[in-house]
């Protein structure tokens, strides 16, 4: 089975103090580097639509409110060899145009160079979503791909 779009094409990471996180059509990854050697009781992350907090061993990393709405009940997060935590959120709006700008409201926000990649790969995501026999994980795009890029549902086949 061939691998899903996103890890064909690679991720476009936006770099922040603790970590980073990227997008992808329906999901946000948030990764948070935590000193080694933690332990997942050590850990409380707290995930609702709107909101995410976390802290590790008493010391907030993350907290605030989300860019978008999620799924509550599909947030997920596990620690990984014991010095990150991988933060994995649905997003509720799976649309191309829903290319969140910043992690939180008014914080973590991508530079407009990397807000305009991860516009480009999730256009793209959609194009391979819409195109299942073809493959566009190595493809460029240019001209209009803002919101999603143009629709061409309409057009007769």
């Amino acid at each position: 089975m061939a691998a899903p779009f996103e890890e064909r094409s690679g991720v476009v990471p936006c770099g922040t103090p603790w970590g980073r996180w990227y997008q992808t059509l329906e999901e946000v990854f948030i990764e948070v580097r935590v000193p080694p050697g933690t332990r997942a009781k050590d850990v409380r992350c707290s995930l609702q639509s709107r909101h995410i907090a976390l802290a590790v061993r008493g010391q907030e990393l993350l907290q605030g409110k989300l860019f978008d709405s999620t799924v509550t009940d599909e947030g997920t997060w596990t620690l990984e060899d014991r010095q990150l935590i991988r933060i994995v959120l649905m997003k509720t709006n799976r649309d191309a145009g829903n290319c969140w700008t910043s992690l939180l409201e008014n914080e973590y926000a991508a530079d407009p160079w990397v807000q305009d990649q991860m516009q480009r790969k999730l256009t793209l995501e959609r194009f391979q979503r819409e195109n299942p026999g073809f493959d566009f994980s190595g493809a460029e795009i240019s001209g209009n791909y803002s919101k999603g890029g143009p629709d061409f549902s309409s057009l007769e086949k």
